[in-house]
Formats: C-alpha cells, structure tokens, sequence
C-alpha cells in the first residue's frame, strides 16, 4: 500500500494531505440550513452537512493532493450517522483515486486489536463474501499497549495490502509529558521513549517491506523539526506521517529532516488550515460559498511552502 501512496506523492509532486476533520463550526452555515430546513436539527441532518462539505473539498482539491485523513473523532461524536458520513467519505474519496490514511488511533491487545484493524483496513466474511467495512487503506495506531497491539495491524496488512502509522512523536504540546520521558536503566538508559518506540517501529517494519519502504510508518509531529531529524535517521524505511503544519505551528522550514534524500519518506498533514481555510483572513474573500475553493488556495500555498523548503 505504502506504494500507493508514493506514486500518488510523485504523480503529483505532493506529500500533503488534507485532514477532513470536519468540526461543526467550519461547516459554511449554507449547509448546515440547507439540511436543517430539510431534517430538522438532528443528527442526520449535521451528518449530511459534513458529508456534503467533504464533497466540495475533495472536489477542490484530489488533482493536487494523494490523499485525505478523516479523523473518525469527528464523525463519532455525532452517533450513528456521523460514522455512515464517514464510510461515505471514504468511499468518495476513493473515487477520486485518493489514498485514504483513517486517522483512528486504536490500540488494544489480542482479539480486540484484531477487530479494530480487520473493521478498518481488512475484510469479514460474510455467506462466504467478503466484505471490507470501512475499508480505509492505511489507519493510525497507538503502539501504547505494545508488539501485542499492533501486530495483529501489522498481520491483516500483509494480508489486505494496506499500512499503517504508529504513534512515535506527536504533535500536541503535552506529548512530551510521556514520550519524551528518559530510560533510567538498562541498555537503553539515558534516551528517551519515543526513540524505543521509533526502533520498534523500523523493526516491525522489516516483515512488512512494500518496495523501498515498509507499510509499518510512524507519526512525528511537524512541531518538534530537531526529533523528526534524529527519528527520520532511526527509521530510514518508515514513511513518516508528519501532523501539525499550519495551524499547530508547523512551517515548510521545519520539514526538510522528515524526508529522506531521494526526497520521499514524509507525507505532511493539514486539516483546519485547509478544510477552514475560507474563515482565515488570508482567504476571506472567498467567503462561505467559496469555502471549497479557498481550500484548493490554501493547498497551493502549502505545496509551495514545502516546495521551497524540502
């Protein structure tokens, strides 16, 4: 799968993607009236909104882009039909022949970890078909629980062909608080957790090689440039999801030690600064019915940054 999303990256010379993480707040109120007057203010109603909002972005922006990032969050916290708006976007997304990475962070152990990664990237059989329920092609996880937790990701993707980004570095300003923590003994005394887990993840990532680089990636956030360096060299073959550009701080100067020097391994995420790019001064003039069309503005600029910079 990793492949995929290479080619995507040089076909369009672009390592973004677009997180649609559709907060009801950037949903232009057209929508939103639009379904309310239809379905009353009910959650069908906002799920419809948020589907239809996905639509015009995506519209705006698959010549430009690889691929997208819905973070299910988003599409959860309005019950059963914000995951049907979800799926739908999923399944839209890849009609415009994007690679769609399900940012959905789950880490459990054993059966449980084994659900999570055959609902989201495997298959059920069903009367003997089979059926891919959510069927996004790469899905974030949370290596917290350890090999346990993971591996069975790691086994539905040699089986299904899909990836997966596990959580080294991220983003967040309190990351820090037990990703950064030191190891006080043993052979690994002195460095601190995110590098054990980023030489975790090169070693999952060997039994897993789709070419130059494995289906085993990792997330770095964007907003720490010196770890990104130190990691992007303890994983020469993960491809590194890199959050937090634009809105969380991140710039095109931070970028350059995701990569690697054949100028791949890093696909860079931004989600508000793209999908409400139409309440960004900058874009303003492009007002709420513009709102998809000031998210293709905003991708350019982001691709021009990068470009400049990497």
């Amino acid at each position: 799968m990793i492949q995929k999303l290479i080619s995507g990256i040089k076909e369009k010379n672009s390592p973004i993607v677009v997180g649609l993480d559709p907060q009801l707040g950037f949903v232009p109120e057209q929508i939103l009236n639009k379904y309310y007057n239809e379905m009353g203010y009910t959650l069908e109603a906002v799920a419809e909104a948020i589907y239809e909002y996905n639509v015009g972005i995506m519209d705006a922006t698959y010549d430009l882009i690889p691929a997208v990032k819905p973070q299910v969050a988003m599409y959860e916290q309005f019950g059963v039909p914000g995951v049907i708006a979800f799926k739908k976007t999923v399944d839209y997304a890849h009609k415009k022949g994007l690679v769609v990475i399900g940012d959905i962070k789950r880490g459990d152990i054993g059966s449980t970890s084994g659900a999570y990664a055959l609902g989201h990237i495997g298959e059920v059989e069903l009367g003997g078909k089979k059926i891919c329920p959510f069927d996004e092609d790469i899905v974030t996880v949370n290596p917290y629980l350890g090999s346990d937790g993971v591996k069975p990701f790691i086994d539905v993707c040699k089986e299904n062909d899909r990836g997966i980004f596990v959580l080294v570095k991220t983003s967040n300003p309190s990351s820090g608080e037990f990703q950064d923590r030191v190891i006080s003994e043993g052979d690994d005394k002195g460095r601190p957790l995110y590098e054990i887990v980023a030489e975790k993840v090169a070693d999952w990532g060997q039994d897993s090689m789709d070419g130059d680089y494995s289906n085993v990636g990792a997330v770095v956030g964007a907003t720490y440039p010196e770890m990104g360096v130190r990691l992007r060299k303890l994983m020469p073959k993960a491809y590194i999801l890199v959050p937090g550009y634009g809105a969380q701080g991140g710039s095109g100067k931070d970028l350059k030690g995701f990569f690697n020097e054949d100028g791949l391994g890093a696909i860079v995420n931004s989600s508000r600064g793209i999908i409400a790019a139409y309440k960004n001064d900058k874009y303003a003039s492009f007002g709420a019915e513009g709102y998809a069309d000031a998210s293709r503005a905003a991708v350019e600029d982001m691709l021009a940054d990068i470009r400049e910079n990497i």
